[in-house]
């Protein structure tokens, strides 16, 4: 960690996979929780992977959590023009006295770039998800893209996550509306 100020951290990743960075961050703040709030910011780190698993236990601590990544500029405008964003991945995590966290995790691709990799898809299928509404998905990659480049102020790949003890419970509500549809994290 490079600086610790109230409710801001601030860590480099100095080029170390972005698993082993969250990882650090996230058994860091279980130890050391924040009183209300925290942003903490990650420069320098990549490949992040799967946010969903971060933010989970963070909820399993009795947090909210937030987390974005950026990654290589693999999304273009739908309306043409260069690659000016990552996938760009979100996930969030609330926790529930019920005992399971909602978390949602979310890349802002109509496929990962790991679906390239395995030959699953096509780097041509690597579009922002949504299809006619892609405008959409495209506007939160690069609004994510550069919210952690500004606050990371780093070349490179970074994350940041806000950490927050919550004042209320909403999900054992949620889940009885729900009324056994499966919601975002639940485990099949």
């Amino acid at each position: 960690m490079e600086i610790a100020e109230g409710g801001f951290e601030r860590w480099d990743g100095r080029g170390a996979l972005g698993y082993l960075t969250l990882a650090a961050i996230v058994e860091a703040q279980l130890a050391d929780p924040p009183e209300r709030a925290r942003v903490i910011v990650a420069a320098h780190c990549f490949p992040t992977g799967m946010l969903g698993y971060w933010v989970r236990k963070l909820a399993e601590g009795g947090f909210v959590a937030a987390l974005t990544a950026t990654s290589p500029a693999r999304l273009g405008s739908p309306a043409g023009g260069p690659k000016l964003a990552g996938t760009n991945p979100l996930a969030i995590a609330i926790p529930s006295s019920d005992g399971e966290p909602i978390v949602a995790d979310v890349s802002m691709g109509a496929i990962t770039y790991g679906d390239v990799l395995t030959g699953a898809a096509t780097p041509e299928e690597l579009v922002p998800f949504g299809g006619e509404q892609a405008h959409k998905a495209f506007a939160l990659a690069l609004g994510l893209q550069l919210l952690v480049d500004s606050l990371t102020g780093a070349d490179g790949y970074g994350a940041v996550l806000l950490l927050a003890r919550p004042e209320g419970d909403p999900v054992p509500a949620v889940r009885e509306l729900a009324a056994g549809v499966r919601l975002p994290g639940d485990q099949s």
